[in-house]
Order: C-alpha cells, then sequence, then structure tokens
C-alpha cells in the first residue's frame, strides 16, 4: 500500500500545473490530510498549483481536522501565492436561474 501512496504522490507531484477545485466540500478525514500535506509539500516551490473553495481560510482547520496541518498546509499554498477572491452568485447556477425567469 505505502508504495501505491508514494506512486500517486509522485504521479500527482510531476504535472506542471495542478488544480484540485472545491476543497471542503466533502470532509477530509485525518489520513487524508496528511497525505494532502504531503502532495503540497511535494509541489511545494517547484510546480503551480490551483485551488478553489468557498471556505475563509481561518475555516481551514476544520476542513482538516487539525489546526497544525491545516496552518502547515496553508504557509505552503499562500507563500508566493495569488489569491483571488470572487464575490456574487454562483457562475454554475446562472444559466439554471435565467430559465427561471424566462
Amino acid at each position: 500500500m505505502e508504495n501505491r501512496l508514494e506512486s500517486r504522490l509522485k504521479h500527482y507531484g510531476k504535472y506542471k500545473l495542478l488544480i484540485i477545485d472545491e476543497i471542503g466540500y466533502l470532509p477530509i478525514d485525518r489520513e487524508d490530510a496528511k497525505l494532502f500535506f504531503q502532495l503540497i509539500d511535494l509541489r511545494y516551490e517547484k510546480k503551480s498549483t490551483i485551488l478553489t473553495t468557498n471556505i475563509t481560510f481561518k475555516e481551514w482547520d476544520g476542513i482538516f481536522q487539525d489546526t497544525k496541518l491545516a496552518n502547515a498546509i496553508l504557509d505552503r499554498v499562500l507563500h508566493h501565492a495569488e489569491v483571488v477572491n470572487i464575490v456574487g452568485p454562483s457562475y454554475r447556477i446562472k444559466d439554471h436561474l435565467k430559465q427561471d425567469d424566462e
């Protein structure tokens, strides 16, 4: 099992750009949070990673169920980062809302 995990980390670590959508949408248990940290750490200052979430950074300890781990992840994610805060209605449901108006 350990070799498979190491192999998967290397797999996701090799891409020039990795996009991880909707951090916090689904619960992340402690073991998965540790793996996520390993992935972020592996890519840190070497490759580009885009993360999307509707969870504030202050709430990340709840996502990863560990304040120290969440802070370590955020430390790496936010260092050299460009944070884009998008405010407004959901882009995904805009077409649906237009249909309701018609």
